[in-house]
């Protein structure tokens, strides 16, 4: 019997219902449960059970690879221990009322592909060193209160095939290395403060198939290089202060047939040449 009872002792020792995350990964959960005010969660954590009955949460080999609280009212910032979950994969933790700033610490996330935190409250600047996070493929962070500039690091991200910071206060021109981003597919930059020229690198993002740059202060003239983007599918890059005359193609291609802002604030359409292509007068 007593046999018996040591081998059982053993199976249930070994089992995979009592292995846990690594205590770094825990206390991260744990701090996130309570910066967000985990007590009021629709779904919320019973903090007594293993990791891996919480919701939202998917661990695999003991490793905490996915945290999805989307839509599961948090309210309050994120804690710098989210660097802590240096397994994750995707972390999704749109529409919900998190305030404060995307913490530095991001940049510890190695192995993370999916980051999306839109429809939320966050504030400040894009950290630089989200670029270190160089495994991301989707990067959302729409629909919040961001401002400052973007930060030339978003260059490192050689595998990132969606941009989206739409509806955000950033401001300044876009940075060079944007236009080094080979791998986008999609580009969404609309309704910020951004100013400054739309460069003719943008003809480096030979995968990019939706542009979006409306409402936006940006000027100068549209290049005609953006004719050389094969894939592109949409584009809007209406209501800017560009100037001067653009091809039909680009015209027809523009959901709002490039409608800008002069001086006073009026809506004016740009001079459309009449021709199948302006890639000859691109010098």
């Amino acid at each position: 019997m007593r046999k018996f009872t040591l081998l059982l002792l053993a199976i249930l020792l070994s089992s995979p219902l009592l292995a846990s995350v690594s205590l770094p990964e825990k206390d991260a959960l744990v701090k996130l449960y309570i910066s967000t005010h985990g007590s009021q969660w629709k779904n919320k954590w019973n903090l007594d059970e293993p990791v891996s009955k919480w919701f939202g949460v998917k661990v695999v080999n003991d490793k905490v690879i996915s945290l999805d609280l989307s839509n599961n009212n948090l309210v309050g910032e994120l804690p710098k221990e989210i660097g802590n979950l240096v397994y994750l994969q995707k972390l999704k933790l749109t529409r919900n009322s998190i305030s404060g700033s995307i913490p530095e610490t991001v940049g510890s996330l190695k192995t993370l592909k999916i980051f999306n935190v839109s429809f939320n409250e966050l504030t400040g600047p894009i950290p630089s060193s989200i670029g270190e996070a160089n495994e991301l493929i989707l990067l959302e962070l729409y629909m919040n209160k961001l401002s400052g500039q973007m930060p030339n690091d978003l260059g490192k991200l050689s595998k990132l095939k969606k941009l989206s910071v739409y509806n955000n206060e950033l401001e300044g021109s876009i940075p060079l290395a944007v236009y080094q981003m080979k791998s986008l597919k999609i580009l969404l930059l609309n309704s910020n403060k951004f100013t400054g020229k739309l460069e003719r690198e943008i003809a480096n993002l030979t995968q990019l198939e939706v542009f979006s740059l409306f409402d936006n202060n940006m000027e100068g003239q549209i290049p005609w290089d953006l004719e050389k983007l094969s894939k592109l599918k949409e584009m809007n890059i209406s209501y800017n202060m560009f100037n001067g005359p653009v091809s039909k193609n680009l015209s027809k291609l523009d959901s709002l047939n490039m409608t800008m802002l002069n001086q006073e604030g009026l809506a004016v359409n740009l001079q459309v040449l009449d021709k199948n292509s302006a890639l000859t007068n691109e010098e």
